[in-house]
């Protein structure tokens, strides 16, 4: 059973990140360490006693839906109650509507406990949380006055509506339409698919945020706006009111998360309502909705590369257990009695440590992100500038290399645990099945990668990415000057990785000076590894480098080498793949004719 690592996140959180640093100079107004620690313990102890429990059972039931009602599995609504009524829901939520408004870096801490308890239940608040920044940042004083509060309490639930059957990605050919009515409120028509969290039995309210399109507007995206629009209309008085025209036609059968009730939403059909159209209102400008959406999307693209991490730890827990206790003929140099466990035999422990350096990379990356996105909330003039281009530059790895960790270390779960593996009564198969649309959805890994080349490397002429190149380089030296031995060959490899992810980056950033945007994103997805495989080296390091104050800098060290002397060694034939896989590409398209 998955127990929360409350002590792994709090060391990476203050001792690699940041975290304590910031707290102890006043970057974080008068939050102590103290609160921090009693949070974390608290959201460990809910993870891993009320959540974790139903996410199992969760799984095997599922959501169900019956003449367009849905449940969701057995003691889940009861379960989110209760998670509300602890406060989770507004962690960083504005102090105006209830919120808390506390570091970023805390929230992503406690969604990595909730995904590992059970992905699928912690897709709920995931949505509403950045349902709460895009109303917040984008909304009129009205909409705030009635929703916020509701959001931020987690009393009602948000959505994000963008994908239809024929727009996946392409948001600029969507066909929802909505038309202006005399009032000031828009009527919706239209439906969408693949609405996480869409319909459901936990919360009296569901806020749908819905792209659609206006009769008059310009095509492609600049033609997008952004409309809210409830399940209940709300009375002046905040009462829910009548049923608006918008409701859950159907749900998916899925691979994974089978407890979250993915819905096929239908706007403006004439089932609820005295006219048909569902009832919405403008969240900013009128075709200008995608920039609001992308609010709520960055949060979320953060927010799924902790569910990577959040699948990846929980495997690596369940595989770890399982090789201790499972005996399997004897490996090398055993000397106890009868068959050895199969974590003796080396490559066994190779998978093993392999899950856990990806594990805590992952973590690291996205809690870095997390740390650049409070820093340029409490910074001012060119130091903020340069942490919200820091924070963007890490999104697309957090969000891409954690997710892409977290199916790679759930499938070396399934390895480790041999045939057991396959079948669904150890529970190994259900992390690999949810890590799976991780990578997918909130913009699909190969979208976070023409965005980290084309968008993200040049900001600044490309000093934003230069300068933190500098930084991983300063921690190798740090590693060098440390002068002890357990590191082994650490220092060359990561020098030699830092050096490819330069190369890399300048060739990429010249090819795209020069024209050549078609080579540069042949290679944007190597880089984008290269780029994930450096920072879990480097992290790794600056962990081992820290104060061992709980007895496992030794542990740290070698696993930092691990990771260093076996999985970086990749960067130099990604470096090679980035720089010349163009011309292979191109030359090979005819296969695909």
């Amino acid at each position: 059973m998955y127990k929360a690592p409350v002590e792994e996140i709090s060391f990476t959180l203050n001792h690699v990140i940041g975290l304590s640093g910031a707290i102890d100079a006043g970057r974080l107004g008068d939050l102590s360490q103290d609160l921090v620690d009693a949070i974390l313990e608290e959201a460990g102890r809910f993870a891993t006693n009320e959540m974790a429990p139903l996410g199992e059972a969760g799984d095997r039931q599922g959501a169900r839906i019956s003449d367009g009602v849905v449940t969701t599995p057995d003691g889940w609504a009861n379960l989110y109650r209760n998670w509300r009524e602890g406060g989770w829901n507004g962690l960083t939520g504005p102090e105006a509507y209830g919120g808390q408004n506390l570091p970023h870096m805390l929230n992503v801490a406690a969604l990595e406990m909730w995904n590992s308890a059970s992905m699928a239940f912690a897709l709920a608040p995931t949505l509403t949380m950045g349902a709460i920044e895009a109303l917040d940042k984008h909304g009129s004083d009205e909409l705030k006055a009635i929703y916020l509060e509701k959001l931020v309490s987690g009393e009602w639930t948000g959505t994000m509506n963008l994908t239809e059957p024929h727009a996946g990605s392409d948001l600029g050919v969507l066909k929802t339409r909505a038309e202006r009515r005399d009032d000031g409120t828009y009527r919706i028509f239209g439906q969408k698919i693949y609405i996480t969290w869409g319909e459901h039995d936990a919360a009296d309210n569901i806020i749908h945020l819905v792209l659609a399109r206006l009769p008059d507007a310009p095509a492609g995206t600049r033609g997008i706006s952004l409309f809210l629009v409830p399940k209940f209309l709300v009375n002046e008085d905040g009462s829910l009111g009548a049923r608006n025209d918008v409701f859950c036609h159907s749900i998916e059968h899925k691979l994974g998360i089978h407890g979250s009730p993915t819905c096929t939403m239908i706007y403006g059909d004439g089932k609820f309502g005295e006219e048909k159209g569902a009832i919405g209102w403008l969240v900013g400008e009128e075709n200008k909705g995608l920039a609001c959406m992308f609010t709520m999307m960055n949060n979320a693209r953060l927010a799924v590369g902790m569910q990577g991490v959040a699948i990846a730890e929980a495997a690596t827990q369940k595989a770890i257990e399982y090789a201790r206790e499972r005996t399997q003929g004897k490996a090398p140099g055993w000397t106890g009695s009868g068959m050895s466990p199969i974590i003796e035999h080396p490559d066994v422990a190779r998978m093993l440590l392999t899950m856990k350096a990806l594990t805590q990379g992952s973590r690291a990356i996205c809690y870095a992100c997390a740390h650049a996105i409070d820093m340029a909330h409490h910074s001012e003039g060119d130091e903020a500038k340069a942490w919200g281009e820091r924070a963007a530059l890490l999104t697309p790895i957090a969000k891409s290399f954690a997710t892409d960790a977290g199916v790679d270390v759930a499938s070396l779960g399934i390895q480790v645990h041999g045939g057991m593996g396959f079948i669904e009564e150890t529970g190994a198969a259900r992390y690999l099945r949810d890590a799976r649309i991780a990578p997918i959805y909130e913009g699909t890994n190969g979208i976070q990668a023409i965005d980290l080349v084309t968008r993200k490397l040049p900001l600044s002429g490309g000093g934003q990415v230069g300068g933190f190149i500098a930084e991983l380089k300063e921690v190798a030296e740090r590693v060098a000057s440390s002068n002890k031995p357990a590191f082994g060959r650490t220092v060359e490899g990561l020098q030699a990785a830092i050096s490819d992810l330069e190369a890399a980056t300048e060739w990429l950033l010249k090819a795209q000076a020069e024209g050549r945007v078609a080579e540069a994103l042949a290679g944007a997805t190597p880089y984008q590894r290269l780029f994930g495989l450096v920072l879990t080296g480097v992290y790794l390091a600056k962990g081992a480098l820290a104060p061992a104050e709980d007895g496992k800098g030794a542990h740290r060290m070698a696993l930092c080498r691990f990771a260093v002397e076996n999985l970086l060694p990749e960067t130099g034939a990604l470096n090679r793949q980035v720089v010349e896989g163009a011309a292979s590409l191109e030359a090979a398209r005819s296969v695909l004719a």
